[in-house]
């Protein structure tokens, strides 16, 4: 049998010590089309497993010198990873007791030498098998999580997922404002949150009907997404609300980051199914550290971007 149709180039990562086996495996592996990655000892193993581009699937000697396969195998099972290698011992032992050591130990399957290309073909299209199924599961939770935080409109953070983001911002800026002040630096982690709303958006609706106003969103969600720097978040609160949460320090000129955002959705023209429309934004701006709650930080930005729209719109109003 010639597992060619299970596979398509894919990587095998085989670590034996002994070079006749080792050589015999390489020279079969080769020939059924894997792209073979090839080590002596259970210390390569171990140390190639943990890059994060470690082949998925690995035949793994039992008794190697320095760190035997049951070791390797521990270690890898004790590592973080979403989608863990297949692994198939191989091993001379063939007590009962030792098979179940062996699975016990982590080990997907396993193989006796000396091997057989038909058994050892068999078993490798299983592995194979497990590693497709595992990925399809991954990627569709991956899916899933995904349309879980966004916004299924403007692709961005929806409110739960921003709200988050936020908080994990308060937390991060009070480590890093613990350690400038173990460091003796005066400077302080801050963050800007921006409450963005869209001025005069239900005209907009009237206008050029929903589907228009739905072009609007997300034109706008595309010019905060192209104006932000990279380690800002910005997510859709709801209706024509957006949030945006910058992490800066006191001595960073953080604050024109907002103005450029309100300039540039003032300046660009929107192309609905109805024909072109021109927006403008109120944003109202919090300044937070460590102190601030989650709450406190929204609250404020909130009030002042009522105060911006009040004023009549396309503004930006500091709270505080």
């Amino acid at each position: 049998m010639n597992p060619l149709s299970y596979q398509n180039n894919m990587r095998i990562l085989v670590a034996e010590d002994d070079p006749t086996t080792r050589t015999m495996l390489v020279g079969v592996l080769k020939k059924w089309g894997y792209d073979v990655v090839m080590v002596q000892d259970g210390q390569a193993a171990w140390e190639l497993l943990q890059h994060p581009d470690a082949p998925r699937l690995v035949l793994l000697d039992w008794l190697m010198p320095g760190m035997d396969g049951l070791e390797v195998i521990r270690r890898v099972r004790a590592l973080i990873n979403d989608q863990p290698p297949y692994i198939i011992l191989l091993t001379s032992k063939d007590a009962r007791g030792d098979i179940i050591s062996g699975l016990e130990s982590g080990a997907n399957d396993y193989i006796k030498k000396p091997f057989d290309n038909e058994e050892l073909t068999a078993r490798m299209r299983v592995g194979q098998r497990t590693l497709e199924l595992q990925t399809r599961l991954y990627d569709a939770q991956q899916t899933l999580a995904h349309l879980a935080a966004h916004d299924p409109l403007t692709g961005m953070l929806n409110r739960r997922a921003i709200l988050e983001q936020l908080s994990k911002e308060i937390s991060r800026a009070g480590r890093e404002d613990d350690h400038a002040r173990r460091a003796g630096l005066s400077t302080r982690r801050v963050l800007w949150v921006g409450f963005i709303d869209i001025d005069d958006f239900k005209l907009i609706n009237d206008a050029h009907g929903h589907q228009g106003g739905d072009d609007v969103l997300k034109a706008v969600a595309g010019i905060l997404g192209s104006h932000l720097r990279v380690y800002d978040t910005f997510g859709r609160l709801g209706g024509d609300e957006f949030l945006v949460v910058a992490p800066g320090s006191e001595a960073e000129n953080d604050l024109h980051l907002f103005e450029r955002l309100s300039t540039a959705i003032a300046a660009s023209k929107i192309i609905t199914a109805t024909g072109e429309v021109s927006v403008t934004v109120s944003i109202g701006v919090a300044t937070g550290n460590v102190e601030s709650s989650l709450d406190t930080l929204l609250d404020a930005a909130d009030a002042a971007m009522y105060q911006a729209k009040h004023a009549g719109g396309n503004r930006v109003v500091y709270a505080g």
